[in-house]
């Protein structure tokens, strides 16, 4: 059984979709609730949209586009050295903000595609995945009280970690925008502007972005530097989906820009890019006297990432020019298949610049107007067997005012077979 249930007042409007269980007949009176039985904080979010979808996806057998996870092989080159590495017996722990040869193959990645200048000793801290690295880099700069910018559509960690850090989300809004012909998410300039108050501490800046594929160009990344530099704000970057951007746009490091080398926290990782999203393997890349902090509080949350995938991260990111042209094609022919798909099937997708995310408006396939992209959502997983994510989890708003009531996100980093399968299952959706 699927049950919905409702969040609480700040909880972005989300629901969580969960699989019914069945309670103890007899509860203790000394028992409390839930709500009184954990902390403040964690009854301001709920557990993972995204990674709840998973679960009911495969609970009914659908075709998982929900979760952004390859469901083909990783590179053979990093499959072995991680094999050897194991075999060699590197099974102990590394060093907890990183082993050497990893933050060496960081700093050389670095300076070969962006021209930065990165001390692989005191720049670079290897987290558990670029998640742990978001929210270890916003403990080691937030202070309660301290207010985070974040554009929205966000992916959905942004929100919690600036709760857990004690700081206070402020949002600011990507819009679909016809721009000469080509819709793109923007931001406003003066809402931007207004955003940055006498608390703010810092902006997360995702780019390419999750959920709508959007990549911040120059123009645009030049208007937040100003601003960082203008009020003395932090810029933490979210840039795992750097290597896939499509029809000619690039990928811009913020902390290239003029004043931003200095306050920039750039985070990456290995899970998009080499298609090993359960190693868990991400770093940041900051100031020395940041990363000092960074480092403290990673090590005290995760103690360090896994040693013999540290050994195997250095020999992917040293490899050739070739594999991430061989990668991006890759992307790019699923892209189409996947726009193609939706468009034939009555959605009305928002073409993505980067990432491999596409969010598509789904009103033209509403059965009424009750119907929110958490109803569509769970009738697409049930009745067609394809799973998405309800577009309301990547916004703040609650009920009928959130953004997202319609679209849905659908992940088209997988296999021709299951995008095949997924347009054959979605084809029922006019029968």
């Amino acid at each position: 059984m699927i049950v919905r249930i409702t969040l609480p007042a700040r909880s972005a409007g989300r629901v969580i979709l969960t699989q019914g269980c069945r309670t103890a007949s007899r509860v203790p009176q000394r028992v409390k609730s839930a709500a009184m039985r954990t902390s403040a904080i964690t009854n301001q979010f709920t557990e993972s949209v995204i990674r709840e979808m998973t679960r009911v996806a495969n609970a009914h057998g659908a075709v998982n586009l929900s979760q952004g996870f390859p469901d083909w092989p990783a590179p053979m080159e990093i499959k072995e050295a991680a094999a050897r590495a194991i075999m060699a017996d590197v099974n102990q722990y590394a060093i907890t903000y990183g082993a050497k040869p990893l933050r060496m193959a960081i700093a050389d990645l670095y300076r070969n595609r962006y021209e930065m200048q990165v001390n692989p000793e005191t720049d670079i801290c290897v987290c558990c995945g670029a998640t742990e690295a978001i929210i270890s880099s916003l403990l080691a700069t937030t202070n309660p009280g301290d207010e985070v910018v974040i554009f929205e559509p966000f992916y959905e960690n942004y929100g919690p970690d600036a709760w857990i850090s004690g700081a206070t989300p402020r949002f600011v809004a990507l819009r679909p925008t016809n721009i000469n012909g080509t819709v793109r998410w923007m931001f406003d300039r003066d809402e931007l502007r207004a955003a940055f108050g006498p608390k703010t501490r810092a902006i997360i800046v995702n780019s390419p972005q999750n959920p709508t594929g959007h990549v911040f160009d120059y123009n645009e990344l030049r208007i937040i530097a100003d601003l960082c530099v203008e009020r003395d704000v932090l810029a933490i970057t979210d840039e795992i989906y750097e290597f896939i951007t499509y029809d000619g746009h690039t990928h811009i490091p913020i902390a290239t820009l003029p004043g931003m080398a200095d306050r920039t926290i750039t985070i990456s990782g290995l899970s998009k890019t080499w298609s090993v999203t359960g190693w868990r393997m991400g770093y940041s890349v900051a100031p020395a006297d940041i990363t000092l902090g960074i480092r403290k509080v990673h090590d005290f949350l995760t103690v360090g990432a896994a040693a013999p995938l540290q050994e195997a991260g250095a020999v992917a990111m040293r490899m050739p020019a070739e594999y991430y042209e061989s990668m991006l094609a890759r992307y790019t022919v699923r892209r189409e298949f996947a726009l193609n798909m939706l468009r034939e099937n009555g959605f009305k997708p928002v073409v993505p610049e980067g990432a491999y995310y596409i969010m598509a408006d789904f009103s033209d396939l509403r059965r009424s107007e009750a119907e929110d992209d958490t109803a569509f959502a769970m009738r697409l997983v049930k009745d067609i067997g394809v799973a998405t994510v309800p577009g309301s989890s990547f916004f703040w708003a609650k009920g009928p005012n959130n953004p997202g009531r319609s679209f849905v996100r659908f992940a088209f980093c997988k296999q021709e077979a299951t995008l095949v399968a997924a347009a054959e299952r979605l084809s029922k959706l006019h029968a």
